[in-house]
């Protein structure tokens, strides 16, 4: 049985725990990897005219980063990571808020569920890549993000933080 307390063997799927509105400008904070271990770090800049976070791995090198895009019509925020650039905007039609990301180049990511309780998916291609839940854990502020497809780890995770930052309306 593992963080998440499931024991499906899933050996491809990579697992993180992240904890809800922990980090905010000027605050730093852990992903752990599903053995408990830091894995990335979640470096919130302060004083910025827009909101910025980095997202670095074990080594302090940098993979990702997020931040708000300032003068447009409705929340967005850019992702920039392995060289391209990827723009998360919420979905303007639908009941339940969703979000649209489009990477340079084509590829387009949907984020859709309950997006504030922490249970919504990622999907591209329309596949499930990511899911994310806070029923995995018992711990009240705490939630799982399983990636089924490891070669979008970066891309998810920047994606979870910045969906937390614009869903949460963090401070700047």
């Amino acid at each position: 049985m593992g963080l998440f307390g499931r024991s499906d063997d899933k050996s491809e799927h990579v697992r993180f725990k992240m904890k809800e509105k922990m980090f905010s400008i000027g605050d730093d904070y852990w992903i752990e990897d599903h053995d408990g271990h830091r894995a990335y770090k979640v470096d919130g800049k302060a004083m910025r005219v827009r909101d910025t976070w980095h997202l670095r791995d074990e080594q302090g090198r940098e993979v990702a980063s997020i931040h708000e895009k300032m003068m447009s019509v409705r929340d967005t925020m850019v992702i920039e990571f392995g060289g391209k650039t990827a723009t998360l905007k919420k979905a303007l039609i639908g009941i339940r808020e969703r979000y649209v990301v489009e990477v340079e180049g084509g590829d387009e990511f949907k984020v859709h569920g309950n997006i504030v309780d922490h249970e919504y998916e990622i999907e591209h291609d329309d596949r499930t890549i990511a899911d994310v839940s806070k029923k995995w854990f018992r711990l009240r502020d705490t939630y799982g993000v399983e990636i089924r497809e490891p070669q979008y780890t970066v891309l998810v995770l920047a994606i979870t933080v910045a969906v937390d930052a614009m869903s949460h309306d963090l401070p700047g």
